[in-house]
């Protein structure tokens, strides 16, 4: 049992509870997992490393969407394993989409698939170290996938909450996918078409958004933590109509910070969007609008690596478009219009929640 505290709704002892419901469980599955062999242990390890911290949003959310439905404070251990449940599968997304976007680091460490290659160079195995890695990590992948699965239904809930819960979270399972391959058709995008077309591709990315940030991050976290309190459906949608601006909002932080972040911060390289060159929405609003001359210059230094003085060059061609701004103001309007889809709730529920517009939006990693 942990009680939420609305002046701090990711509080210590949330996190804390919730590392705990992961720790315990990794290390019973870990065990069973161990008597293949030894060669399992990278995979049990790097669970382990990479479930170790982490904003915990997606469990908090979950927790407060169940105080949204029942009142009071206090969260059960179930709903809280539960909770937990989506971190394992956050991070299991997170696995695949290093992979899938060459990152070489995350949470300040080298990224699993990384570990997993220079694991096998040092061992002096047969093939290649760079395929070895990426296939270890797309297994440890779909391991913590599988492993999400099992804590949300052995997490000890009512039956009859955890059959309200389950297709939501089949919907957050299916959306994320969805929204990964949104993501990376979008990418297939030349970002200079934002200057011929910029609301065609702001729709796009916007799309993505969406279904990859928004109802992953906050409306079906919070949904399945208010149907495991036994919510209706009118507070279901009224979640979702603070979840789908608060995810958005929380989406163009990661925007600004993937391009203007400080390294010692974010654990991730600076510029790191620039160098994967990802079309967010603050690229293509870039791209609107800066000139013929500044645009090609800017689309010339996105997908490579970029010395310390390109970086700089690019973050300036960034705010000289006025995409820093815009992105600023979007951040806000849609913090306001969450804010404004509480009004009514409950009043623990609603300062929580209203607390969680700021650490998830006016934040530096």
């Amino acid at each position: 049992m942990v009680t939420l505290d609305a002046a701090d709704p990711l509080s210590d002892p949330l996190r804390a509870a919730v590392g705990d419901a992961l720790a315990a469980f990794l290390d019973s599955r870990g065990r069973a997992l161990g008597t293949l062999g030894p060669e399992v242990d990278d995979l049990v390890r790097l669970a382990a490393v990479f479930t170790d911290g982490g904003k915990r949003l997606r469990p908090a959310f979950c927790c407060w969407g169940y105080l949204a439905a029942t009142g009071g404070s206090r969260v059960p251990d179930w709903v809280v394993r539960a909770a937990a449940s989506l971190d394992l599968l956050h991070v299991s997304a997170l696995v695949h989409d290093d992979v899938m976007d060459g990152s070489r680091t995350r949470r300040g460490l080298p990224a699993a698939h990384v570990q997993l290659a220079a694991r096998h160079a040092a061992a002096g195995g047969r093939g290649g170290s760079e395929e070895f890695g990426r296939a270890g990590a797309i297994l440890l992948g779909d391991l913590l996938l599988m492993w999400s699965v099992e804590l949300f239904n052995e997490c000890g809930a009512p039956s009859g909450a955890l059959a309200a819960a389950q297709p939501l979270l089949a919907s957050m399972r299916a959306e994320v996918t969805g929204g990964q391959y949104l993501d990376i058709t979008a990418q297939t995008r030349s970002p200079l078409d934002a200057r011929t077309d910029p609301a065609s591709v702001v729709a796009q990315v916007r799309r993505v958004v969406e279904y990859k940030t928004a109802r992953y991050t906050v409306i079906r976290p919070l949904q399945i933590g208010a149907a495991l309190g036994g919510a209706d459906a009118v507070l279901l949608d009224r979640l979702e109509r603070y979840g789908s601006p608060l995810g958005r909002a929380f989406q163009y932080r990661d925007d600004v910070l993937g391009v203007f972040g400080d390294e010692a911060v974010t654990g991730k390289p600076a510029g790191d969007d620039l160098r994967e060159g990802k079309l967010t929405v603050l690229i293509a609003n870039a791209m609107a609008g800066s000139g013929e001359e500044a645009a090609a210059r800017l689309d010339a230094l996105l997908g490579r690596e970029l010395s310390d003085a390109e970086v700089a060059e690019a973050r300036a061609l960034i705010v000289a478009s006025g995409a820093r701004e815009a992105a600023e103001a979007e951040i806000e309007a849609a913090s306001g219009e969450a804010r404004a889809a509480l009004v009514g709730l409950g009043d623990l529920a609603s300062r929580g929640l209203d607390a969680l517009v700021d650490l998830a939006t006016r934040r530096d990693a």
